[in-house]
């Protein structure tokens, strides 16, 4: 890509949808994945804490959470998940679009209502890719610091990624790379690098206080680049590069959600009074 492609690019991410466009009308929310959203689970002593479940821009709650939901499900987890995000453009499966700081406060409300239906103190988050950094917004601005015990990113854009990542993350969607190139993103130019909304979010620091962070990343992400952004500083941190653990890990950004390897350093990090050794699949 020339130079000058490259700044048209950044213009488009950045500019406004074109006024009168007339936008899709939206079918019902995808549902919830396997295992999440009993409303009348009870957390257990050996789990305590629900889990509330955050999707990816241009993803949702059920097809981003396949695999991790019904794996928590299965050791006894009270496991949650939202739809967050919706905008006028996206398509019927499209969710994680809306302006980060507003997606923020419907996370809020979400975990609010999981903490008067289980009756739990604190919950813990596991998200993906905006799905991970957004809750820091909710714990730094919202009140969620007192919330939220235990976040868990996976490819999480903590500290913003480039226009060229954003780009190929809407590749991965049918469609999405419309939307991105009409700026009708709100998230995409949240999670630029170097945006208003960046800039605040980590101003002072990554982490708040009470609240202990788990960083899930691939070498061979191409959407969060570069992948060492990710990762966050700060007391209460535990930053994981999966090729660490399994140097024949072929994981990207989008597959990470389903990598087994990856699914065991969530269940290490959400419990790790009794953390297991992470075992690597066999290559080739």
């Amino acid at each position: 890509m020339t130079a000058r492609a490259r700044l048209s690019l950044l213009a488009v991410i950045a500019a406004v949808a074109a006024a009168g466009a007339v936008p899709p009308a939206r079918a019902a929310e995808p549902p919830p994945p396997p295992g999440a959203n009993d409303w009348s689970c009870q957390p257990t002593a050996a789990h305590p804490r629900p889990v509330v479940l955050v999707h990816g821009t241009f993803a949702n709650r059920s097809n981003n959470w396949r695999a991790i939901a019904p794996d928590l499900a299965s050791r006894g987890y009270c496991v949650y998940a939202l739809n967050y995000g919706a905008n006028r453009w996206s398509a019927d499966t499209w969710y994680g679009l809306g302006p980060v700081a507003k997606s923020a406060q419907e996370l809020s409300a979400f975990v609010n209502r999981v903490l008067a239906a289980t009756g739990a103190a604190e919950v813990d988050v596991v998200g993906h890719s905006q799905g991970g950094m957004l809750p820091r917004h909710y714990t730094k601005f919202l009140g969620g610091a007192a919330k939220v015990h235990t976040l868990v990113g996976i490819a999480p854009s903590s500290h913003g990624t480039t226009a060229f990542g954003l780009a190929a993350l809407a590749q991965q969607f049918p469609g999405a790379s419309g939307l991105l190139l009409d700026g009708r993103c709100d998230s995409c130019r949240d999670q630029l690098a170097g945006s208003d909304f960046m800039t605040a979010l980590n101003a002072g620091g990554d982490t708040q206080a009470g609240v202990t962070y788990t960083v899930i990343a691939t070498r061979y992400d191409e959407v969060v680049t570069p992948y060492q952004s990710q990762f966050l500083n700060g007391p209460g941190v535990t930053n994981v590069l999966v090729q660490d653990q399994c140097a024949a890990d072929p994981s990207e950004h989008v597959s990470m959600a389903y990598d087994p390897v990856v699914q065991a350093n969530v269940r290490n990090a959400l419990d790790p009074a009794n953390a297991t050794p992470v075992g690597c699949l066999p290559s080739g």
